[in-house]
């Protein structure tokens, strides 16, 4: 079969998509009540950078923001770091979720390995949040206590968040497949107040005890005053902390906390794979404004929405997902493996709901790919009119496969952004078309640039991802970072005043972009660099193999050496002959410059616990690196694929 190129047309979206589209409303709106008009998308988005405060006023204004005090500036300083938003608003993130109940659909939906699928009203969920916060606050938690939770995707986890908000005690979480370290050094830099945990999970058909766990937490937490515990698995714990299910039996009135624009509202982690995690602090307001734009505007995401994205409370998308609240929409909530016990799970789930938004990352789309699953015509997913794809680059051939094996007529929305914003960079819009291996925009609010290395913006060549003006969502500051340094340095001093994020894009004059990986681990061969996307488009797109991982380990005084990882199908051996045609594709689809030097069959490749390759700590490694300077084993997925490569650096060295 042809490889399908990058730029290849997939999609169209049909006049009928267009007229009930977000940015249609939002355009109609613009017209009718600024007089702006814009022939086209890339238009709005020029107005929306060029005219930062006009645009996020009009935003405001659009999605009706409740404010008890009117703001008397829209941006004091374009300035980063330190632009500060809509100054004298005084406002509620739960209040805002809340203005949108609706007695016609769920608030969410909800099913595990372990619980069958279940509904909570949008009422039912105003009243458990309301009983939690009126425990909070008998605990004496105030605005500006934290809260940490220890929890899996669960709706206690969504409940327990909303009463946070609404009292403006601010929300940090983890996921329980975090190893216990991981979690300590996460936690114990916002010093919470209150403990948030379950006692187990299941996941791949196994059931996984937390219970051990609570205890180091709570030893490992200084001013730690109150524990809860959610019983997921098991009937009863034996245990001194109060249990979740005693906190929301009662009936109070859901009171809110009305706050600056930039109080915290929760705290969010950087990987944290070489070191102590950087704790992000985001502002309640700007993530109010930010995810109402991207669901309502960028989206056109309304209340008649179901969606769901497969994530845990220990990736940034939880939060976004919960944004969603936001403007009406039912989250459709998943808790346990989406291969288990295989990879139709989600698209059976999206079925069985009636999923309008579906989430899923770009491994998994290849974990179906090779699978020979055929979600279209295994499943009826008339309902289905929105994929959404992020994580990591998607490949040409998947967005094919999305319109070839799940629905012909859908939007595929690919975004890249980031933890540190809880929000995308670049994405996508239904009013414009799909190109295979194309992210088809830059979103509003955010001016996205390409910086060549003499720091100045370029089409049509790939550069450093650069943000040149303020959004509503970069964080007020980091926890514990007086005085900003560390804040500074990871965002602002390669370029100074202006937002680095690490990534490798191409902005196409057509206004599409291309991300083609970190570029702290981009491959520079001859002086040719190449993201890492483009390799794994070669490697994996064999039915052979199933993941792989690349790295450049540029040596001084001897030759670089780049060497590629490969996790083969059951039953398949590295033979010469398959790692012939490994090289033979890798030098067709990406250059003969970017052949591997060796290949190497490996059982796993390291991860995140978010499912993300680890191709800078392992580079580091096989660099000659202490262990403990390159990856911190307890934020990851599969430690102990890490074994290989620490062996391979030793034979390396000589």
């Amino acid at each position: 079969m042809t490889a399908i190129t990058e730029g290849t047309l997939l999609w169209q979206p049909d006049q009928e998509r267009i007229q009930n589209s977000g940015i249609h409303k939002f355009t109609t709106w613009l017209k009718d009540n600024k007089g702006l008009s814009f022939p086209d998308y890339n238009a709005l988005w020029t107005w929306s950078v060029e005219s930062l405060e006009d645009f996020w006023e009009s935003a405001w204004q659009y999605h009706g923001i409740q404010s008890l005090a009117p703001y008397t500036t829209v941006l004091e300083k374009l300035v980063m770091p330190g632009a500060r938003w809509f100054t004298g608003a005084r406002l509620n993130y739960a209040e805002h979720v809340f203005r949108h109940a609706s007695d016609t659909s769920p608030a969410i939906v909800f099913q595990s390995e372990h619980v069958p699928l279940t509904e909570m009203s949008w009422c039912e969920l105003k009243r458990q949040t309301a009983s939690f916060a009126q425990n909070l606050r008998d605990m004496g938690v105030v605005p500006g206590d934290r809260v940490a939770a220890y929890l899996p995707n669960i709706p206690q986890a969504i409940i327990a968040f909303l009463a946070c908000a609404s009292i403006g005690a601010i929300w940090s979480s983890c996921s329980p497949d975090f190893g216990t370290p991981s979690v300590i050094d996460r936690f114990r830099q916002i010093e919470p107040k209150v403990l948030i945990t379950v006692d187990g999970y299941r996941y791949n058909g196994k059931l996984h005890d937390r219970r051990a766990v609570i205890s180091e937490l709570q030893a490992s937490l200084p001013g730690l005053e109150k524990t809860i515990l959610v019983s997921y698995v098991y009937d009863k714990s034996d245990t001194e902390a109060l249990l979740f299910e005693n906190l929301i039996e009662e009936e109070t009135e859901l009171t809110y906390e009305h706050l600056p624009f930039d109080h915290p509202l929760w705290i969010l982690y950087s990987s944290g794979t070489t070191g102590i995690p950087k704790a992000i602090v985001h502002p309640q307001g700007g993530i109010i404004l930010q995810h109402l734009t991207t669901f309502a505007i960028q989206q056109g995401l309304t209340s008649k929405d179901r969606l769901f994205w497969f994530t845990t409370t220990g990736w940034m998308m939880w939060n976004y997902v919960v944004g969603s609240l936001l403007v009406g929409a039912t989250i459709v909530q998943y808790d346990g493996s989406p291969t288990y016990p295989g990879p139709h799970v989600l698209w059976e789930l999206a079925e069985k709901t009636e999923i309008s938004s579906l989430g899923i990352s770009p491994a998994l789309i290849g974990i179906c790919m090779k699978s020979g699953l055929h979600p279209g015509k295994q499943f009826n997913l008339t309902k289905l009119q929105n994929i959404g794809v992020t994580g990591a680059p998607l490949t040409p051939d998947g967005y094919e496969w999305l319109y070839t094996a799940v629905k012909k007529d859908i939007w595929v929305n690919c975004t890249s952004g980031g933890t540190d914003v809880c929000t995308g960079f670049v994405g996508g819009t239904p009013i414009l078309p799909v190109r295979a291996g194309e992210i088809q925009c830059r979103l509003l609010g955010a001016k996205v640039e390409a910086f060549n290395d003499a720091g100045n913006p370029v089409l049509d060549e790939v550069g450093e991802l650069v943000i040149t003006l303020p959004m509503p969502t970069m964080p007020v500051y980091f926890w514990n970072d007086l005085g900003g340094s560390r804040y500074r340095e990871s965002y602002f001093e390669l370029f100074p005043g202006l937002w680095r994020h690490g990534d490798w894009i191409k902005i196409k004059s057509t206004g599409s972009c291309v991300i083609y990986g970190r570029s702290d681990s981009t491959i520079n061969r001859q002086g040719v660099r190449m993201g890492t996307s483009e390799m794994y488009q070669a490697t994996e797109g064999l039915d052979e193999v199933l993941d792989s991982l690349v790295v450049d380990l540029e040596y001084v005084g001897r030759k670089s050496f780049m060497p590629c990882f490969v996790v083969l199908k059951d039953g398949v051996s590295l033979t010469d002959e398959l790692k012939q045609r490994i090289k033979t594709r890798i030098g067709k689809l990406a250059s003969s410059r970017h052949i591997p030097d060796e290949i190497y069959h490996v059982q796993q490749i390291p991860r995140t616990v978010n499912g993300k390759k680890m191709e800078v700590p392992i580079r580091k490694i096989l660099l000659g690196f202490p262990l403990e300077n390159c990856v911190s084993p307890g934020s990851m997925s599969n430690p102990d694929s890490l074994s290989f490569f620490i062996e391979l650096a030793n034979t390396l060295k000589t």
